[in-house]
């Protein structure tokens, strides 16, 4: 995946509630509900409604001198986010 930007709706699109451990995110334009994990919902926040590389992104979560391990851990948890429609990859 190339250094592209990715963005997330804003944060009045998805509506967070805990549950055991984890976090169920609904997404109001699409009417469905995903149940995610940390560090997602910190991923969707840095993202919302902004367009950021994965440079960016990793230097907005806080991790600072960012590796290739970094970068593919982050593209990781970003390729099911845009399969599932939380993450737009522009």
């Amino acid at each position: 995946m190339r250094d592209a930007r990715f963005r997330a709706p804003p944060a009045s699109d998805l509506i967070e509630a805990p549950l055991d451990g984890l976090i169920a995110l609904f997404h109001r334009p699409s009417g469905q509900t995903h149940v995610v994990a940390e560090p997602v919902p910190a991923i969707l926040a840095a993202i919302a409604g902004s367009g950021l590389t994965s440079a960016e992104l990793l230097a907005a979560l806080g991790v600072a001198d960012a590796d290739d391990e970094d970068r593919a851990g982050l593209i990781g948890h970003l390729q099911p986010l845009i399969a599932s429609g939380l993450v737009e990859q522009l």
